[in-house]
């Protein structure tokens, strides 16, 4: 049976050459992506900021509601189709959206870290991103053997495979689909098939490629059964990150507890962070996560 942790895990992510979280507060962060320099919205720097002042390329300035909407404001030259990144040996492109994203997340490079220390030898290993976005995480994951990668926007899934490419990538046995996410997971259910490792990144809210409408709360226990029956007692992993939402780690653990209970393993839960570069640097938390892992 596998046991939940209660007690919280920290996964914290330290910046590399081309990222690196430079300065936060009063509820902005300050991030430079590669020779560029912008400033968001993050509610939770709840604290003052160490520098005097930021000079970025731009500015994400939100709505006025809290549900999203806003426009980026720039002060500087900045490619509209986008400029290289790299984390490790993945190479991306890196875009100002109208979603204040800038087409990757970089909180998630220690749970790409963690999730190949828990699949071990290269080409073996058969995995699952749902939500997959441009795809950073499953070139990730690709070198460890076929990732099936599933998200419901067009965009973004050309833009992964765009990425592939760019990373030298694109031969390797990566399954790219548009689909809908809740969908395609109780079809492989119906199909009988397995994963060694899954990972999904669900919205607060989102459409499908047909309209289909995902709202967290009512649809993510559902898709959680169903991914637990992609996965047996030789499987690694479970992972799964939200965002932007009133919940606590806690209780994405005691959903992952509810399905997996009848599986070996450990069942923990927590926080993302990104710590500041610098001395002294201050951990900015970004979203919460559980996961389950053999």
């Amino acid at each position: 049976m596998a046991a939940l942790n209660q007690d919280p895990v920290l996964l914290a992510g330290e910046g590399w050459d081309d990222f690196g979280l430079i300065d936060s507060g009063h509820g902005r962060k300050f991030e430079r992506y590669g020779p560029y320099r912008f400033i968001r919205p993050e509610p939770q720097a709840l604290w003052s900021p160490r520098l005097a002042e930021w000079n970025g390329q731009g500015e994400f300035v939100p709505g006025s509601d809290e549900d999203g909407g806003g426009r980026w404001v720039f002060d500087g030259p900045v490619p509209r189709d986008g400029w290289p990144l790299a984390w490790n040996e993945v190479r991306f492109t890196a875009q100002c959206t109208p979603f204040r994203h800038l087409g990757f997340f970089p909180d998630m490079a220690p749970v790409w870290d963690w999730m190949a220390g828990r699949l071990g030898g290269e080409g073996q290993s058969s995995t699952l991103n749902l939500f997959g976005y441009t795809g950073v995480g499953t070139l990730a994951l690709s070198r460890f053997g076929p990732v099936t990668h599933v998200d419901a926007s067009k965009k973004s899934v050309a833009q992964a495979r765009a990425n592939a490419s760019l990373s030298g990538a694109q031969d390797r046995p990566i399954r790219w689909l548009t689909d809908d996410a809740a969908k395609f997971a109780a079809r492989e259910v119906r199909r009988g098939r397995r994963y060694d490792g899954i990972i999904l990144d669900p919205p607060k809210f989102g459409r499908g490629p047909e309209g289909e409408v995902w709202r967290l709360e009512e649809h993510l226990p559902g898709l959680v059964a169903d991914c637990r029956k992609l996965l047996d007692a030789d499987s690694r992993f479970l992972f799964l990150t939200v965002y932007a939402v009133r919940m606590s780690s806690l209780a994405l653990a005691g959903l992952l507890e509810e399905h997996f209970a009848d599986l070996p393993g450990t069942i923990e839960h927590g926080d993302l962070a990104i710590r500041e570069d610098g001395d002294n640097a201050r951990l900015l938390p970004t979203a919460i996560f559980a996961r389950w892992l053999r």
